[in-house]
């Protein structure tokens, strides 16, 4: 077909989508894609064949929903044309529907990062719903949680000995946790998603993350030293507190990674493994590494 013979067939008919263009051959397969605005600028008499382009990305009608909206992002297209394993053309997610996919899966992403098991098509169900259901919605992975705290617990228990000492090494438990915390929980919300955006292998990603997580927790570290070292007057606290920060800080973009990665690999939304599991985790660890490191530098 010719550009002029195509733009005089749009004109006769209506169509939901007309900004592109899509060329199939005589048996329905996808052949390419052509861009209206293409069409308008070209000569009348230019075939089709010659403005043609390989269609960027098609998903399977069998794919997730999401593959669809994160290849949209990915290859900023405004429509993803669906097609059967053999090319076959079925038809075209509208943009209307990849909105209303990313923001449907942002709000599960949101509810699983919290830890609560059931995702509500509205942001609000989780808030308005009946309190027995929110509780049961919340529940499951928080039990985790307690688990968790109970290792916790116990991890710390191991070091009675150094905190009978040295009182003052329970003073910055709540800090170093909290710090790691939050670093991996910075470290989730970006890996949740991201991971089915990014195509660099694992092996960079988490190189990234660990030197970002090493060179956060070495700024925080910096920067609490002096404070320490004038409050307590002791450069080997000071410096263990900053150390512990160090290592952590690392440790928790390495974990807060990780876990989606893993999730994601074996097939399953990675957000279920963020929140309260990781956080249970990142604790712990967060924990062995301040104390192992207090341990080698006070005692």
């Amino acid at each position: 077909m010719r550009c002029g013979d195509l733009l005089r067939e749009l004109r006769s008919n209506r169509y939901e989508l007309i900004e592109t263009i899509y060329v199939l051959d005589s048996e329905q397969h996808l052949l390419g894609v052509v861009a209206l605005t293409d069409v308008f600028s070209a000569d009348e008499n230019r075939l089709i064949e010659e403005l043609m382009r390989t269609p960027p990305a098609t998903v399977l009608a069998t794919a997730d929903q999401e593959r669809a909206a994160s290849l949209a992002v990915h290859h900023r297209l405004r429509s993803v044309p669906v097609v059967e394993k053999d090319g076959t053309f079925l038809g075209v997610i509208a943009p209307e529907s990849l909105i209303v996919v990313l923001r449907r899966e942002h709000v599960e992403d949101m509810h699983r990062l919290a830890g609560i098991r059931r995702e509500q098509t509205q942001a609000r169900g989780a808030l308005e719903g009946p309190p027995a259901r929110r509780v049961r919605d919340r529940l499951p992975w928080l039990l985790i949680g307690l688990l968790g705290t109970m290792i916790a617990t116990w991890v710390m228990s191991r070091f009675e000995q150094a905190l009978h000492a040295r009182v003052e090494i329970a003073f910055f438990v709540p800090g170093i946790v909290y710090l790691a915390d939050a670093i991996g929980t910075q470290t989730e919300a970006i890996a949740v998603r991201g991971l089915s955006l990014s195509h660099q292998p694992i092996n960079q990603l988490v190189g990234g993350e660990l030197r970002t997580g090493l060179l956060i927790g070495a700024l925080l570290g910096l920067l609490a030293l002096p404070g320490i070292w004038w409050i307590f007057g002791d450069l080997n606290l000071a410096l263990s507190v900053s150390l512990a920060l160090l290592t952590a800080g690392g440790v928790a973009t390495s974990i807060g990674l990780l876990f989606p990665w893993v999730l994601t690999r074996i097939g399953k939304d990675p957000a279920y493994g963020s929140g309260p599991v990781a956080t249970i985790v990142q604790d712990v660890l967060s924990l062995l590494i301040y104390f192992a490191v207090v341990s080698a530098m006070l005692f």
